[in-house]
């Protein structure tokens, strides 16, 4: 299943990459990349903007992973040893609070990346 998804998401972004017509290219066989990236329909903006999109989405899967598997974990552990359950209650929360305040920070870079795309 996930690497149908995988092929999904690639075949979005050749859609997006690939030339408006082919012979555009055959034309002009000494185009800069600039000029192959306006041939494709994208601007450095558009670029930008997906790429933040696919970074802030890798971002906030691995942190959501993350924090399932602390608190599984932590519930794991709990059921084994119950007189602990205090002390790993309280060091699962901190751990879970430093994995989401990392990927606040990784999604907030992603989006500063689309404002900072569209002043190109």
């Amino acid at each position: 299943m996930k690497s149908r998804a995988w092929i999904l998401v690639l075949l979005g972004l050749l859609l997006f990459i690939t030339p408006v017509s082919a012979a555009e290219g055959a034309e002009d066989e000494a185009a800069t990349a600039s000029d192959a990236v306006r041939s494709s329909g994208l601007s450095s903006s558009g670029i930008a903007m997906i790429s933040a999109t696919i970074g802030a989405a890798l971002v906030v899967m691995a942190g959501g992973y993350s924090i399932s598997r602390i608190g599984g974990s932590a519930v794991e552990s709990m059921a084994r040893q119950p007189e602990a359950s205090g002390s790993i209650n309280g060091i699962a929360l901190i751990t879970a609070a430093m994995i989401e305040g990392a990927t606040l920070f990784a999604v907030l870079v992603c989006f500063l990346a689309v404002f900072w795309g569209r002043n190109l």
